[in-house]
Protein backbone atom coordinates (compact mmCIF):
# COMPACT_ATOMS: atom_id res chain seq x y z
CA UNK A 1 0.00 0.00 0.00
CA UNK A 2 1.37 3.42 -1.00
CA UNK A 3 2.48 5.68 1.86
CA UNK A 4 2.56 9.45 1.49
CA UNK A 5 4.85 10.95 4.10
CA UNK A 6 3.55 13.94 6.04
CA UNK A 7 6.28 14.11 8.68
CA UNK A 8 9.44 12.10 9.29
CA UNK A 9 12.26 12.24 11.80
CA UNK A 10 14.43 9.37 13.09
CA UNK A 11 12.25 6.67 14.71
CA UNK A 12 9.02 8.54 13.92
CA UNK A 13 6.95 8.61 10.72
CA UNK A 14 3.52 10.18 10.10
CA UNK A 15 1.97 9.23 6.78
CA UNK A 16 -1.24 8.85 4.79
CA UNK A 17 -2.43 5.71 3.04
CA UNK A 18 -5.35 5.40 0.63
CA UNK A 19 -7.90 2.60 0.78
CA UNK A 20 -10.87 2.58 -1.57
CA UNK A 21 -10.17 6.20 -2.36
CA UNK A 22 -10.23 7.36 1.29
CA UNK A 23 -7.26 8.69 3.26
CA UNK A 24 -6.07 7.17 6.51
CA UNK A 25 -3.66 9.03 8.83
CA UNK A 26 -1.14 6.75 10.53
CA UNK A 27 2.13 6.84 12.47
CA UNK A 28 4.84 4.31 13.19
CA UNK A 29 8.40 4.06 14.52
CA UNK A 30 10.07 3.27 17.82
CA UNK A 31 9.24 6.71 19.24
CA UNK A 32 5.75 6.79 17.77
CA UNK A 33 3.66 6.60 20.99
CA UNK A 34 5.56 9.43 22.72
CA UNK A 35 6.19 11.73 19.76
CA UNK A 36 2.70 11.24 18.34
CA UNK A 37 1.23 12.57 21.56
CA UNK A 38 3.59 15.55 21.43
CA UNK A 39 2.88 16.26 17.77
CA UNK A 40 -0.86 16.16 18.25
CA UNK A 41 -0.81 19.21 20.48
CA UNK A 42 0.40 21.84 17.97
CA UNK A 43 -0.86 20.02 14.88
CA UNK A 44 -3.94 18.17 16.10
CA UNK A 45 -6.58 20.24 14.31
CA UNK A 46 -4.65 20.30 11.07
CA UNK A 47 -3.53 16.66 10.98
CA UNK A 48 -6.95 15.25 11.76
CA UNK A 49 -8.41 17.02 8.73
CA UNK A 50 -6.29 14.74 6.53
CA UNK A 51 -8.01 11.60 7.83
CA UNK A 52 -11.00 9.95 6.20
CA UNK A 53 -11.10 12.20 3.12
CA UNK A 54 -11.38 11.81 -0.63
CA UNK A 55 -8.16 13.34 -2.02
CA UNK A 56 -8.22 15.55 -5.10
CA UNK A 57 -5.78 13.35 -7.01
CA UNK A 58 -2.97 10.89 -6.45
CA UNK A 59 -0.03 9.46 -8.35
CA UNK A 60 2.40 6.73 -7.43
CA UNK A 61 4.67 9.03 -5.44
CA UNK A 62 2.59 12.16 -4.80
CA UNK A 63 -0.71 12.87 -3.12
CA UNK A 64 -2.58 15.99 -4.19
CA UNK A 65 -4.84 16.12 -1.17
CA UNK A 66 -6.53 19.38 -2.17
CA UNK A 67 -6.27 22.05 -4.85
CA UNK A 68 -5.70 24.44 -1.92
CA UNK A 69 -2.71 22.59 -0.45
CA UNK A 70 0.79 21.76 -1.71
CA UNK A 71 1.50 18.19 -2.80
CA UNK A 72 2.42 15.53 -0.24
CA UNK A 73 5.27 14.87 0.33
CA UNK A 74 7.27 17.91 -0.71
CA UNK A 75 9.25 20.95 0.37
CA UNK A 76 6.27 23.28 0.21
CA UNK A 77 4.17 20.99 2.38
CA UNK A 78 7.04 20.81 4.87
CA UNK A 79 7.07 24.61 4.97
CA UNK A 80 3.34 24.59 5.68
CA UNK A 81 3.76 22.16 8.57
CA UNK A 82 6.51 24.34 9.98
CA UNK A 83 4.14 27.30 9.76
CA UNK A 84 1.47 25.38 11.70
CA UNK A 85 3.98 24.58 14.42
CA UNK A 86 5.33 28.15 14.63
CA UNK A 87 1.77 29.49 14.88
CA UNK A 88 1.16 27.24 17.89
CA UNK A 89 4.12 28.88 19.60
CA UNK A 90 2.89 32.39 18.80
CA UNK A 91 4.71 33.12 15.55
CA UNK A 92 1.98 33.26 12.91
CA UNK A 93 2.72 33.23 9.18
CA UNK A 94 0.40 34.37 6.37
CA UNK A 95 0.18 30.95 4.76
CA UNK A 96 -2.14 32.14 1.99
CA UNK A 97 -1.72 35.49 0.27
CA UNK A 98 -4.25 36.63 -2.32
CA UNK A 99 -3.17 39.36 -4.72
CA UNK A 100 -5.88 41.18 -6.67
CA UNK A 101 -3.70 42.11 -9.58
CA UNK A 102 -6.37 44.13 -11.42
CA UNK A 103 -9.85 45.61 -11.05
CA UNK A 104 -10.56 44.95 -14.71
CA UNK A 105 -13.41 42.47 -15.14
CA UNK A 106 -16.05 41.84 -17.80
CA UNK A 107 -18.57 40.71 -15.17
CA UNK A 108 -20.75 42.52 -12.66
CA UNK A 109 -21.28 39.92 -9.94
CA UNK A 110 -23.95 40.85 -7.41
CA UNK A 111 -21.76 39.72 -4.47
CA UNK A 112 -18.29 40.80 -5.67
CA UNK A 113 -16.02 41.54 -2.70
CA UNK A 114 -13.72 43.93 -4.59
CA UNK A 115 -14.70 47.59 -4.04
CA UNK A 116 -15.62 49.14 -7.37
CA UNK A 117 -13.52 52.32 -7.56
CA UNK A 118 -14.13 52.77 -11.31
CA UNK A 119 -10.42 53.65 -11.60
CA UNK A 120 -9.52 50.33 -13.23
CA UNK A 121 -6.58 50.06 -10.86
CA UNK A 122 -3.93 47.41 -11.30
CA UNK A 123 -0.65 46.46 -9.70
CA UNK A 124 2.45 46.78 -11.86
CA UNK A 125 4.45 43.61 -12.58
CA UNK A 126 7.54 44.77 -10.68
CA UNK A 127 5.43 45.52 -7.61
CA UNK A 128 3.74 42.12 -7.80
CA UNK A 129 7.16 40.47 -8.09
CA UNK A 130 8.28 42.38 -5.00
CA UNK A 131 5.15 41.32 -3.07
CA UNK A 132 5.74 37.69 -4.00
CA UNK A 133 9.36 37.74 -2.87
CA UNK A 134 8.42 39.44 0.40
CA UNK A 135 5.69 36.97 1.38
CA UNK A 136 7.79 33.96 0.35
CA UNK A 137 10.48 35.17 2.72
CA UNK A 138 7.80 35.42 5.43
CA UNK A 139 6.90 31.74 4.97
CA UNK A 140 3.86 31.92 2.68
CA UNK A 141 3.07 28.62 0.94
CA UNK A 142 0.11 29.59 -1.27
CA UNK A 143 -0.17 32.62 -3.56
CA UNK A 144 -3.47 33.28 -5.30
CA UNK A 145 -3.83 35.65 -8.24
CA UNK A 146 -7.25 37.26 -8.15
CA UNK A 147 -9.06 40.25 -9.63
CA UNK A 148 -11.25 41.53 -11.08
CA UNK A 149 -10.48 38.89 -13.65
CA UNK A 150 -6.80 37.86 -13.58
CA UNK A 151 -6.94 36.35 -17.07
CA UNK A 152 -7.23 39.87 -18.58
CA UNK A 153 -3.86 40.83 -17.05
CA UNK A 154 -1.22 40.98 -19.76
CA UNK A 155 1.78 38.91 -18.66
CA UNK A 156 0.04 36.74 -16.06
CA UNK A 157 2.42 33.89 -16.87
CA UNK A 158 5.40 36.04 -15.89
CA UNK A 159 3.80 36.77 -12.52
CA UNK A 160 3.22 33.07 -11.93
CA UNK A 161 6.86 32.34 -12.76
CA UNK A 162 7.93 34.59 -9.88
CA UNK A 163 6.45 32.07 -7.41
CA UNK A 164 9.27 29.72 -6.44
CA UNK A 165 7.68 26.27 -6.77
CA UNK A 166 10.01 24.97 -4.03
CA UNK A 167 8.48 27.43 -1.56
CA UNK A 168 4.84 27.91 -2.56
CA UNK A 169 2.06 26.84 -4.89
CA UNK A 170 0.28 29.32 -7.16
CA UNK A 171 -3.41 29.49 -8.05
CA UNK A 172 -5.77 31.76 -9.93
CA UNK A 173 -9.42 32.62 -9.30
CA UNK A 174 -11.29 33.11 -12.55
CA UNK A 175 -14.75 33.31 -14.07
CA UNK A 176 -13.26 31.61 -17.12
CA UNK A 177 -13.23 34.70 -19.32
CA UNK A 178 -10.60 34.51 -22.05
CA UNK A 179 -9.41 30.98 -21.32
CA UNK A 180 -8.20 28.92 -24.28
CA UNK A 181 -6.33 25.61 -24.49
CA UNK A 182 -3.18 27.56 -25.42
CA UNK A 183 -3.60 29.92 -22.46
CA UNK A 184 -4.09 27.02 -20.05
CA UNK A 185 -0.95 25.33 -21.32
CA UNK A 186 1.08 28.52 -20.98
CA UNK A 187 -0.17 29.01 -17.41
CA UNK A 188 0.81 25.44 -16.57
CA UNK A 189 4.24 25.89 -18.17
CA UNK A 190 4.75 29.05 -16.09
CA UNK A 191 4.27 26.99 -12.93
CA UNK A 192 0.55 27.36 -12.09
CA UNK A 193 -0.53 24.63 -9.67
CA UNK A 194 -4.31 24.88 -9.73
CA UNK A 195 -7.23 26.95 -10.92
CA UNK A 196 -10.42 27.92 -9.09
CA UNK A 197 -13.35 28.46 -11.45
CA UNK A 198 -16.25 30.35 -9.86
CA UNK A 199 -19.80 29.10 -10.32
CA UNK A 200 -22.78 30.70 -8.61
CA UNK A 201 -25.40 28.34 -10.00
CA UNK A 202 -25.31 24.93 -11.67
CA UNK A 203 -27.82 26.32 -14.16
CA UNK A 204 -26.70 28.50 -17.07
CA UNK A 205 -29.34 31.27 -17.01
CA UNK A 206 -29.13 31.78 -13.26
CA UNK A 207 -25.33 31.83 -13.20
CA UNK A 208 -25.26 34.39 -16.00
CA UNK A 209 -27.83 36.52 -14.15
CA UNK A 210 -25.76 36.57 -10.96
CA UNK A 211 -22.60 37.37 -12.95
CA UNK A 212 -24.35 40.14 -14.87
CA UNK A 213 -23.44 38.93 -18.35
CA UNK A 214 -24.67 36.33 -20.81
CA UNK A 215 -22.23 33.57 -21.70
CA UNK A 216 -20.30 33.41 -18.41
CA UNK A 217 -21.52 29.88 -17.64
CA UNK A 218 -20.24 28.55 -20.96
CA UNK A 219 -16.93 30.36 -20.37
CA UNK A 220 -16.59 28.70 -16.96
CA UNK A 221 -17.15 25.21 -18.36
CA UNK A 222 -14.71 25.95 -21.19
CA UNK A 223 -12.09 27.10 -18.67
CA UNK A 224 -12.54 23.87 -16.71
CA UNK A 225 -12.01 21.75 -19.82
CA UNK A 226 -9.00 23.79 -20.94
CA UNK A 227 -7.38 23.61 -17.52
CA UNK A 228 -7.92 19.86 -17.23
CA UNK A 229 -6.47 19.40 -20.69
CA UNK A 230 -3.36 21.31 -19.64
CA UNK A 231 -2.86 19.08 -16.58
CA UNK A 232 -3.86 21.65 -13.96
CA UNK A 233 -5.70 20.79 -10.78
CA UNK A 234 -9.22 22.22 -11.10
CA UNK A 235 -11.58 23.39 -8.37
CA UNK A 236 -15.16 24.61 -8.79
CA UNK A 237 -15.61 27.41 -6.25
CA UNK A 238 -19.13 28.14 -5.06
CA UNK A 239 -20.26 31.03 -2.89
CA UNK A 240 -23.27 29.53 -1.12
CA UNK A 241 -26.11 31.96 -0.59
CA UNK A 242 -29.88 31.91 -0.02
CA UNK A 243 -30.36 31.98 -3.81
CA UNK A 244 -28.45 28.72 -4.45
CA UNK A 245 -28.62 26.77 -1.18
CA UNK A 246 -31.24 24.40 -2.62
CA UNK A 247 -28.93 23.35 -5.47
CA UNK A 248 -26.01 21.80 -3.56
CA UNK A 249 -26.58 18.35 -5.02
CA UNK A 250 -26.82 19.89 -8.49
CA UNK A 251 -23.44 21.54 -7.95
CA UNK A 252 -21.96 18.19 -6.98
CA UNK A 253 -23.48 16.49 -10.02
CA UNK A 254 -22.02 19.22 -12.22
CA UNK A 255 -18.60 18.77 -10.60
CA UNK A 256 -18.78 15.02 -11.26
CA UNK A 257 -19.83 15.53 -14.87
CA UNK A 258 -17.07 18.08 -15.44
CA UNK A 259 -14.48 15.75 -13.92
CA UNK A 260 -12.93 18.42 -11.68
CA UNK A 261 -10.67 17.53 -8.78
CA UNK A 262 -12.50 19.44 -6.06
CA UNK A 263 -15.72 21.25 -5.24
CA UNK A 264 -15.23 24.06 -2.69
CA UNK A 265 -18.00 25.97 -0.98
CA UNK A 266 -17.74 29.25 0.91
CA UNK A 267 -20.54 31.03 2.73
CA UNK A 268 -21.60 34.38 1.26
CA UNK A 269 -20.18 37.38 3.09
CA UNK A 270 -21.85 40.82 3.41
CA UNK A 271 -19.03 42.77 1.83
CA UNK A 272 -18.24 44.62 -1.39
CA UNK A 273 -21.39 44.89 -3.48
CA UNK A 274 -23.12 42.75 -0.83
CA UNK A 275 -21.98 45.02 2.03
CA UNK A 276 -25.43 46.24 3.03
CA UNK A 277 -26.96 42.77 2.66
CA UNK A 278 -26.00 41.63 6.15
CA UNK A 279 -29.43 40.01 6.48
CA UNK A 280 -29.18 38.27 3.09
CA UNK A 281 -26.85 35.54 4.30
CA UNK A 282 -27.41 31.91 5.19
CA UNK A 283 -30.23 31.43 7.68
CA UNK A 284 -30.28 28.74 10.35
CA UNK A 285 -32.41 26.60 8.02
CA UNK A 286 -29.94 27.18 5.18
CA UNK A 287 -27.08 25.99 7.36
CA UNK A 288 -29.05 22.85 8.16
CA UNK A 289 -29.27 22.20 4.41
CA UNK A 290 -25.49 22.61 4.10
CA UNK A 291 -24.95 20.25 7.03
CA UNK A 292 -27.28 17.69 5.48
CA UNK A 293 -25.44 17.89 2.17
CA UNK A 294 -22.11 17.39 3.92
CA UNK A 295 -23.54 14.38 5.76
CA UNK A 296 -24.75 12.89 2.47
CA UNK A 297 -21.33 13.39 0.96
CA UNK A 298 -19.58 11.83 3.97
CA UNK A 299 -21.97 8.88 3.96
CA UNK A 300 -21.01 8.35 0.35
CA UNK A 301 -17.40 8.18 1.50
CA UNK A 302 -18.32 5.77 4.30
CA UNK A 303 -20.09 3.53 1.81
CA UNK A 304 -16.89 3.44 -0.24
CA UNK A 305 -14.88 2.52 2.85
CA UNK A 306 -17.40 -0.22 3.66
CA UNK A 307 -17.00 -1.58 0.11
CA UNK A 308 -20.68 -1.08 -0.74
CA UNK A 309 -19.51 1.17 -3.61
CA UNK A 310 -16.84 0.01 -6.02
CA UNK A 311 -13.47 1.64 -5.33
CA UNK A 312 -13.28 2.84 -8.94
CA UNK A 313 -16.50 4.82 -8.61
CA UNK A 314 -16.03 8.39 -9.76
CA UNK A 315 -15.73 10.86 -6.87
CA UNK A 316 -14.93 14.53 -6.37
CA UNK A 317 -13.33 15.94 -3.26
CA UNK A 318 -15.73 18.24 -1.39
CA UNK A 319 -14.23 21.05 0.69
CA UNK A 320 -16.62 22.95 2.94
CA UNK A 321 -14.81 26.06 4.11
CA UNK A 322 -17.54 26.96 6.66
CA UNK A 323 -17.18 23.57 8.33
CA UNK A 324 -13.39 23.81 8.31
CA UNK A 325 -13.55 27.22 9.96
CA UNK A 326 -15.70 25.73 12.73
CA UNK A 327 -12.59 23.70 13.62
CA UNK A 328 -9.80 26.15 12.86
CA UNK A 329 -11.51 29.53 13.35
CA UNK A 330 -11.45 32.42 10.88
CA UNK A 331 -8.25 32.66 8.83
CA UNK A 332 -8.48 36.42 8.23
CA UNK A 333 -5.42 38.27 9.52
CA UNK A 334 -4.18 35.05 11.09
CA UNK A 335 -3.43 32.75 8.16
CA UNK A 336 -4.60 34.93 5.27
CA UNK A 337 -3.86 38.39 3.93
CA UNK A 338 -5.12 40.12 0.80
CA UNK A 339 -3.49 42.79 -1.37
CA UNK A 340 -5.80 45.05 -3.41
CA UNK A 341 -5.04 46.54 -6.85
CA UNK A 342 -4.29 49.80 -5.01
CA UNK A 343 -1.71 48.03 -2.85
CA UNK A 344 -3.72 48.06 0.38
CA UNK A 345 -3.17 45.07 2.66
CA UNK A 346 -6.37 43.63 4.17
CA UNK A 347 -6.87 40.77 6.65
CA UNK A 348 -8.74 38.96 3.86
CA UNK A 349 -10.54 39.82 0.64
CA UNK A 350 -13.82 40.22 2.54
CA UNK A 351 -12.67 42.73 5.19
CA UNK A 352 -12.29 46.22 3.61
CA UNK A 353 -9.97 47.45 6.35
CA UNK A 354 -6.42 48.36 5.23
CA UNK A 355 -3.57 47.95 7.71
CA UNK A 356 -0.99 49.47 5.38
CA UNK A 357 0.02 49.73 1.75
CA UNK A 358 2.73 47.82 -0.10
CA UNK A 359 3.74 50.99 -1.93
CA UNK A 360 4.88 52.67 1.28
CA UNK A 361 6.12 49.94 3.65
CA UNK A 362 7.17 46.27 3.79
CA UNK A 363 4.46 43.65 4.16
CA UNK A 364 6.26 42.25 7.21
CA UNK A 365 5.61 45.53 9.07
CA UNK A 366 1.97 45.56 8.02
CA UNK A 367 1.58 41.93 9.07
CA UNK A 368 3.04 42.64 12.52
CA UNK A 369 0.62 45.55 12.96
CA UNK A 370 -2.29 43.36 11.94
CA UNK A 371 -1.27 40.56 14.30
CA UNK A 372 -1.22 42.98 17.23
CA UNK A 373 -4.95 43.49 16.71
CA UNK A 374 -6.67 40.85 18.81
CA UNK A 375 -9.69 40.78 16.53
CA UNK A 376 -7.90 38.43 14.15
CA UNK A 377 -8.12 35.35 16.29
CA UNK A 378 -11.84 35.01 15.66
CA UNK A 379 -13.75 31.74 15.73
CA UNK A 380 -16.14 32.88 12.99
CA UNK A 381 -16.18 35.20 9.98
CA UNK A 382 -15.77 38.73 11.32
CA UNK A 383 -17.82 40.30 8.54
CA UNK A 384 -20.84 38.42 9.85
CA UNK A 385 -20.17 39.73 13.37
CA UNK A 386 -22.36 42.77 14.10
CA UNK A 387 -20.05 44.11 16.82
CA UNK A 388 -17.00 43.95 14.54
CA UNK A 389 -18.91 45.75 11.82
CA UNK A 390 -19.90 48.49 14.29
CA UNK A 391 -16.47 48.85 15.88
CA UNK A 392 -14.23 48.50 12.82
CA UNK A 393 -16.27 49.36 9.75
CA UNK A 394 -18.50 52.30 10.72
CA UNK A 395 -16.76 54.61 8.22
CA UNK A 396 -17.10 52.08 5.42
CA UNK A 397 -20.71 51.26 6.22
CA UNK A 398 -21.66 54.94 6.39
CA UNK A 399 -19.86 55.88 3.17
CA UNK A 400 -22.55 56.99 0.68
CA UNK A 401 -20.55 55.36 -2.14
CA UNK A 402 -21.37 52.00 -0.59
Amino acid sequence: MQRYTIYRIPFFHVFLTIKNGITCLQADGLMSPILWLFMRTPLKKHLEMFHGQVPAMQSENTLFFSTWLPPIPGRVFNRLLLSYTKAFFGCATPDQVTISITEECPNRCIHCALPDTLNKAMLKPDKIEDIIHQVLDMGTTSIIFDGGEPLVYDGLEKLISYVDYKRAISTIFTSGFGMTPEKARSLKAAGLYSINVSLDSPFEDEHDRIRGRAGVFKEALNAINCAKGAGLLVDIYVVIAPHNIDHLDDFYSLALNCGVHELSMYEIVPTGRWLDHDKDVLSADDKVKLNEFKERYEQYGNDVKDNTIDSDTKRVRFFSIPHTMEITGCFAGRKWIHVTPQGDVLPCACIPLPYGNVNTEPIQSIWKRMRKDGAYNAKECLMRNSQFRRDYLSDVLNDPKN
